[in-house]
């Protein structure tokens, strides 16, 4: 009798113990992606254009590179690092082949160019060596679409 129940306990061991081998340790969870960089709704990873009046200045952001230009001064060209976004604020440090220092600010404020009937999404400070530029800024796409009224979105 004895027997029986010793083959009786080691039957239940074993039967436990096979169980538990059977059970896969859990999944880590699946990485999800990084949203993208934006401001105010605008993808800080597509292509932004930046412009103001008095003086008349635009720079474009393509991704790649910043590419400055304005009445009465030659086009510039800079690597374009990526944006770096806290809260309201996005900013861009960069240096042409001709030395020049490009210091971008933008800001998830309203604005108006003052010339047309546009307000766009963001305002941005400029500063090109010593000097600060103030416009506003946009995606180049919502740009292109929009007339000289209304809001550029």
């Amino acid at each position: 009798m004895r027997l029986a129940a010793l083959a009786v306990v080691a039957a239940s061991v074993l039967g436990l113990a096979a169980c538990s081998q059977g059970e896969d340790a859990p999944a880590p969870p699946a990485e999800t992606p990084a949203p993208a960089a934006s401001l105010a709704g605008v993808d800080l990873t597509q292509p932004l254009s930046l412009l103001g009046t008095e003086p008349f200045w635009g720079i474009r952001l393509t991704g790649e590179e910043l590419v400055y230009s304005g009445v009465d001064r030659p086009e510039q060209r800079a690597p374009q690092p990526a944006l770096t976004v806290q809260g309201t604020v996005a900013t861009l440090q960069t240096r042409s082949a001709e030395g020049t220092t490009f210091e971008i600010t933008l800001t998830a404020t309203e604005c108006s160019d003052g010339m047309s009937d546009r307000t766009f999404p963001l305002t941005a400070m400029v500063k090109v060596g010593e000097e600060t530029l103030m416009g506003c800024a946009a995606s180049t796409a919502a740009l292109e679409r929009t007339g000289e009224s209304g809001p550029v979105v």
